[in-house]
């Protein structure tokens, strides 16, 4: 496929904007080294670290200027699934942010007893602050003595040079150049995979592309509890369709059950939020606030609905990590489905938009006084901690891409992989999590009701082998590249792996592999998985295999 996107910050591109206008006036400069990875999120920083440890110079090219994604930006309550399946650096930053937390000064508006995450005797710690994690990655890089261009936009018409199947170089819009023998995307969108000219899919598959359950619309499904319980009407006057449909509800019709389609899983902020007086800012109203688009959650309240703090996960010092919950919440239903093709401008835009109405339904939330008094009073205790953020307005700068492309790689990973139906080839890393896609869309049924769909969660009966085919390329497309975050999977699987700690992993095994590529002069589909790779992967602490429960 053709096509442009990549990853966007919340602050605006002005400045990289104003470099492209002007790059024709300055001087290009050409920066070089053996793995050139492209991104700045959890899985970059392992990857370098890999890299580097394995006597390779290593320059992360990063459109962001905070590292680690959203590990970084406010997934602290992390998706770990079981915690045996994780080793390597991806434990050790685990083990690295339970190091800071066993410092009493680290403990400033709670005590450490008090949290009942932090467990003394316990060597890793899975749930923390936003700022907390920054410092670990830049950790990371400071000790590995990492190279880090950021705010480094991939020039996604032209910024790809190859020779055949091997990327040579590639270019930034500002005009920078990078040379490497490696490269490895580790973007969420898979902008330098998509550039190079590598296969990817967008949307669900049907689900009889890979003779799958839970790919494709999943009208009549109902998992969890982010759906409409109670009859709630989407028009403007309730019953009447005439006067028109409520925002935030679809137009289109949903599909049939099993069919592909266009659509993704919601995206929303992780937010960060405390009730800790002393650190708290009080929700904003965004610019461009309207009250009108939380008319459905009025509905929903009135309905009985009361699980709006059910996803208020407690993180130290008195925040959270605050996610989706019910029927409407932080997820923006049915407005990211342009995203992973989108230019940055449009990206930017699409970005603002999430802000908008999370922002928005907050304050809505806490402030406006249509909202039922129990529910208003509860969620004004709240707000954003003054101490994260700080450089934007206390927000995320990170949007969560729970899926956008995803390659097709030399395997395709499936439901079947991640439900142990089959024999999983030549493991990298582990996933054990759900297989859980967020609401995909939201919908009038057939009986005049609104109701919210692709919303699946499906246990892995135990941790599963994820394939090393599953991060690289098809050999005829590139020879050199990785991509360990907008891997090979189907929409349903990804759901499983798109797991931060997974994805840490899969840097980890990406980095490896381009090392002894570099070696041996191979291509990435080339290497010996069971004299070369495997080994190499165990010797760092790589968890490949899972007996318990066999």
């Amino acid at each position: 496929m053709n096509s442009t996107g990549s990853m966007v910050p919340m602050r605006p591109l002005f400045t990289s904007l104003l470099v492209l206008a002007l790059s024709p006036f300055l001087r290009a400069e050409t920066q070089s080294a053996d793995v050139i990875i492209y991104g700045g999120t959890s899985a970059a920083v392992i990857a370098a670290v890999q890299a580097k440890k394995m006597g390779n110079s290593v320059i992360i090219v990063s459109p962001d200027q905070h590292l680690g994604g959203l590990s970084s930006g406010g997934l602290g309550w992390t998706d770990s699934g079981k915690k045996e399946a994780i080793g390597g650096l991806s434990l050790e930053f685990y083990q690295r942010i339970k190091s800071h937390y066993d410092r009493p000064e680290s403990w400033r508006q709670q005590k450490s007893e008090d949290y009942s995450r932090y467990k003394e005797d316990e060597a890793a710690m899975w749930v923390f602050e936003p700022h907390v994690a920054e410092r670990v990655f830049e950790d990371f890089v400071r000790e590995y003595d990492i190279t880090v261009v950021r705010d480094a936009w991939l020039d996604r018409d032209k910024g790809v040079e190859k020779d055949g199947t091997r990327i040579i170089a590639i270019t930034t819009l500002g005009g920078d150049r990078f040379e490497g023998k490696m490269f490895i995307d580790t973007t969420y969108e898979g902008d330098l995979l998509a550039t190079a000219g590598v296969s990817y899919h967008v949307g669900r598959e049907a689900g009889s592309v890979y003779r799958e359950k839970w790919n494709g619309v999943q009208t009549g499904v109902l998992h969890h509890g982010h759906w409409f319980k109670a009859d709630v009407s989407p028009y403007k006057i309730p019953g009447d369709p005439d006067s028109g449909l409520l925002p935030r509800v679809g137009v289109e019709a949903p599909g049939e059950y099993g069919q592909s389609d266009h659509r993704i899983q919601a995206y929303c902020f992780r937010m960060c939020l405390t009730n800790a007086e002393e650190n708290r800012v009080p929700f904003p109203k965004p610019e461009g606030y309207d009250p009108d688009q939380y008319e459905l959650l009025l509905r929903v309240f009135a309905s009985g609905w009361r699980e709006h703090f059910h996803k208020f996960d407690p993180a130290p010092n008195s925040k959270t990590d605050t996610n989706n919950h019910g029927p409407f919440s932080t997820d923006n239903i049915g407005f990211n489905y342009d995203y992973p093709e989108a230019s940055y401008d449009d990206r930017r835009a699409i970005i603002k938009e999430h802000e908008v109405y999370q922002k928005g339904l907050m304050y809505f939330m806490a402030n406006d006084p249509r909202v039922p008094e129990d529910v208003r009073t509860a969620m004004s205790k709240w707000g954003l901690p003054k101490d994260e953020f700080i450089d934007n307005q206390h927000w995320s700068h990170q949007l969560y891409i729970r899926e956008a492309r995803r390659m097709i790689g030399h395997y395709v990973m499936t439901e079947h992989d991640c439900l142990d139906a089959v024999v999983t080839p030549d493991s990298v890393g582990m996933g054990s999590y759900t297989l859980d896609s967020h609401n995909v869309q939201r919908y009038v049924k057939a009986d005049e009701f609104v109701q919210n769909e692709g919303d699946i969660g499906v246990r892995a009966p135990q941790p599963y082998e994820i394939a090393y085919g599953s991060i690289i390329p098809q050999a005829e497309e590139a020879t050199n590249l990785l991509a360990p975050v907008a891997m090979s999977a189907s929409h349903i699987a990804y759901g499983s792996i798109r797991m931060e700690p997974v994805f840490m992993i899969l840097g980890q095994s990406a980095a490896t592999a381009a090392s002894i590529a570099i070696e041996k002069d191979l291509a990435v589909q080339a290497v010996d998985y069971l004299k070369d790779l495997r080994p190499l992967l165990l010797r760092d602490g790589q968890v490949l295999n899972y007996d318990g429960g066999r």
